[in-house]
C-alpha cells in the first residue's frame, strides 16, 4: 500500500505564511514544517542505523526536496490544464486499495506509519492528480509498436532466437508487455518533460533552509 508524504493543500498561503517556506511556486507553498512532517514518514523506508548516517540522511532529504519540487510543479500544471480529481474517483481508488487488505489491516498500517486517515486521503488525491497529469501529458502520446512488443517478448519470454510474430503472442502476455513498455517509455520521457516544466515555472527554493537541512 502506498503510505506517502504527498502534500495536499499546499496553496494555503495564509495558513502557512507564519512558517518559513522551503519551496514556493506562485501561491503554492511547502513549508519547513511540511517537509519535516513528510520526512518523518519517509524515514520509515530506511533502517534506524542507516538513516542516522549523515550522508544517507542528507541524500534522503535531497531526494524528498526534489520529489516535493516536482509535486508542486505538477499541481501547478494540473491547474493550468484544468485537470481535477473528483471525490468519486478518489473513493473508487480507496475501495480498490482497501479490497486488497483484510479487515482492519488497512487502518493498522496507517497507525504504524503515524498517518491520520484524512491526511492520507488528501495525499492520495494529490498523487492521483499528479498521475493524471503525467498520463495526459506523456502516457497518451506514447506509441507501442509491433516491433517493440516482439523485441521485448524475445528478450524476456522466449528462450530461442526465433523472432516472434506479434499475432502468435497470447493476449495476456501481449497486454503485460504493453503495460511494461508504456511504463518504461513514460519514465524515459518524464526526465526531459519535468526538466522543461522546471524551466517554465519559477520555483523558489529557500537556500538558507536548504543549507540547514543538507549542508549544501
Amino acid at each position: 500500500m502506498w503510505v506517502g508524504y504527498t502534500l495536499a493543500g499546499c496553496s494555503d498561503v495564509e495558513h502557512k505564511q507564519k512558517d518559513e517556506y522551503l519551496i514556493k511556486l506562485k501561491d503554492r507553498i511547502i513549508t519547513v514544517a511540511d517537509f519535516n512532517n513528510a520526512f518523518e514518514i519517509a524515514e520509515n523506508a530506511y533502517s534506524q542505523n542507516r538513516i542516522q548516517q549523515p550522508d544517507v540522511a542528507r541524500k534522503a532529504r535531497l531526494r524528498l526536496i526534489q520529489q516535493m519540487t516536482e509535486e508542486i510543479i505538477l499541481l501547478e500544471r494540473a491547474e493550468e490544464l484544468g485537470i481535477t480529481m473528483t471525490d468519486s474517483q478518489v473513493e473508487k481508488a480507496i475501495r480498490d486499495i482497501k479490497k486488497d487488505y483484510p479487515d482492519n489491516v488497512f487502518q493498522e498500517i496507517l497507525v504504524e506509519y503515524a498517518v491520520p486517515y484524512r491526511s492520507w486521503k488528501e495525499g492520495l488525491k494529490t498523487r492521483l492528480l499528479m498521475e493524471k497529469v503525467i498520463t495526459q501529458e506523456l502516457g497518451d502520446k506514447i506509441e507501442i509498436t509491433h516491433d517493440d512488443i516482439s523485441k521485448y517478448y524475445k528478450e524476456h519470454f522466449k528462450d530461442d532466437n526465433t523472432s516472434p510474430d506479434v499475432k502468435t503472442i497470447s493476449k495476456d502476455v501481449n497486454s503485460i508487455i504493453i503495460k511494461i513498455l508504456r511504463k518504461e517509455k513514460m519514465e524515459q520521457a518524464y526526465t526531459s518533460w519535468i526538466k522543461n516544466l522546471k524551466n517554465k515555472y519559477a520555483v523558489e527554493i529557500n537556500k538558507k533552509e536548504l543549507e540547514k537541512m543538507t549542508g549544501l
